[in-house]
């Protein structure tokens, strides 16, 4: 009779499982960025080079971005400090410093509470002396 129970134990343990893991995901907030990477292309020194990385929350729980990091500090980040809702959108800004001449290509790193963890977006570009 114990091993009987055992067994059966076993068993919908490993039916069980599977099936707490599928509604633990399905209870996850998820970003869906309609880019990863922006080009800037030729940027004259000076000049603004902001670009706004738009994003879904496909999930069903609110998401929360609770830091934005750059390669450098010449990218300077802005997101949203409030949680965005299941399906809202909104946007991460990302300005460039251009008094930096020369070409770029900066990572900006996005950590929220999505599964997957962290999400690298990509900024690019060249920056050239007024003429």
């Amino acid at each position: 009779m114990k091993i009987r129970n055992c067994i059966i134990l076993i068993v919908l343990l490993i039916i069980g499982f599977p099936l707490f893991a599928q509604t633990d995901a399905a209870n996850n907030p998820k970003i869906s960025f309609e880019e990863k990477e922006y080009d800037f292309g030729t940027v004259i020194s000076g000049d603004e080079a902001i670009h706004y990385f738009v994003f879904t929350n496909s999930g069903n729980v609110p998401l929360v971005i609770s830091n934005v990091r750059t390669s450098c500090g010449c990218a300077v980040p802005e997101w949203p400090k409030t949680p965005v809702g299941s399906g809202e959108k909104d946007s991460l800004r990302v300005e460039y410093n251009t008094r930096i001449r020369g070409a770029f290509d900066k990572t900006i790193m996005v950590y929220s509470n999505v599964s997957d963890g962290m999400h690298e977006l990509r900024i690019k570009g060249n920056v050239v002396k007024r003429r």
